[in-house]
């Protein structure tokens, strides 16, 4: 913790978000400890010093409950709050001892190219998730928040995206200052429409850094009209990384959902010809693909991303359980785009060349 008790209050209540996102309870419980660090971060230091260890004193502070500040207290006091040891105790490691050859795959990974802030369905801002990816080891991290017809995730209009470009070298131009070492990916986690066309104005698309495009919608279409509409999005230039291909579910709070239909075959070999990569997505609710799409994607020379698809700090460090599914089918290093240098990255990204 640091010595300014003000400071070691935030990074307690970021911390205590950080450990209960990770063990996958919902982002949107866990945005009372964030709006508590928030309020405590806008305070000046003589008016923490004022409140001190009072508990009664900081619920009366905006966005502070009972809960929150029983931690500010503690953090305040130079202590841990219990909140935070209990979450540190309970914490287990993403991998387990023993997956030696998830261990020394995840050792590669350099970046993550699917991600969500507020801007979409996210639950903590841009700079929040970038920070935390930077705290993880990130070297590079792509802000993929959802397309315009995807509504109830909030997508970004034309407009919308824009802006965030703009937000985004603003915060690269900060970070470069502070030196941290990370650079933030102009992205977009772009809806596949039925007829295979990206949900995009295609001259935006051409300006991002990274474009990941999923299927969100008619997953249960006939297998023929499936494997046409994603062929034609692998086909489009401007697409990068064929995201979460089946869309299935496996367990969690949403639900199951069976995988979508289509010629796996004809839509891996498309990935090959077309150099789009194919997504080993991280989230434990997807393990998407299942692993015999992984051998098929394998056997097509296909180039992999592995993902977190994050939509919170938290889930940030959900990236290693994609890298142990891709040990386990035995995909190498130099095949997954995510452990390659940025700049061989963004020139494979512009021109398709590996």
């Amino acid at each position: 913790m640091s010595d300014d008790p003000g400071r070691s209050a935030v990074e307690a209540l970021r911390e205590i978000a950080f450990w209960r996102e990770r063990a996958r309870v919902d982002t949107h419980r866990v945005k009372a400890y964030r709006r508590a660090a928030d309020a405590v971060e806008a305070l000046p230091a003589d008016r923490v010093a004022d409140l001190g260890t009072s508990q009664a004193a900081w619920t009366r502070i905006p966005d502070i409950g009972a809960s929150t500040a029983k931690a500010i207290v503690a953090a305040v006091g130079g202590g841990v709050p219990d909140a935070l040891a209990k979450a540190r105790a309970e914490a287990t490691p993403t991998l387990s001892p023993d997956d030696e050859a998830g261990a020394a795959l995840f050792a590669h990974a350099r970046g993550d190219l699917h991600t969500h802030t507020i801007a979409s369905d996210g639950g903590s801002p841009l700079a929040e998730m970038v920070r935390t990816a930077a705290r993880l080891g990130r070297e590079y991290v792509a802000i993929t928040d959802h397309s315009p017809r995807l509504r109830v995730a909030n997508g970004l209009s034309p407009e919308r995206l824009r802006a965030q470009i703009e937000e985004i070298a603003d915060l690269n131009a900060a970070l470069t200052d502070e030196g941290v070492g990370i650079r933030v990916l102009t992205a977009i986690e772009v809806d596949i429409l039925d007829d295979g066309g990206l949900d995009q104005e295609p001259d935006l698309l051409e300006q991002l850094d990274v474009v990941v495009g999923s299927v969100h919608s008619e997953l249960r279409m006939e297998s023929a009209a499936m494997t046409r509409r994603m062929v034609r999005a692998v086909a489009n230039p401007h697409l990068d990384v064929l995201g979460h291909c089946t869309g299935r579910l496996v367990e969690g709070a949403r639900g199951t959902r069976p995988p979508s239909q289509f010629d796996a075959e004809i839509v891996f070999e498309a990935c090959r010809e077309y150099g789009t990569a194919v997504e080993i997505n991280a989230r434990p609710e997807r393990r998407d693909p299942p692993e015999d799409l992984i051998d098929l994607a394998l056997e097509a020379e296909c180039l992999f991303s592995i993902d977190s698809d994050s939509h919170a700090p938290g889930q940030l460090d959900w990236l290693a359980l994609g890298y142990s599914r891709a040990a386990a089918r035995g995909v190498p290093a130099e095949r997954i785009i995510t452990t390659w240098e940025l700049e061989r990255l963004l020139h494979w990204t512009r021109t398709r060349e590996v």
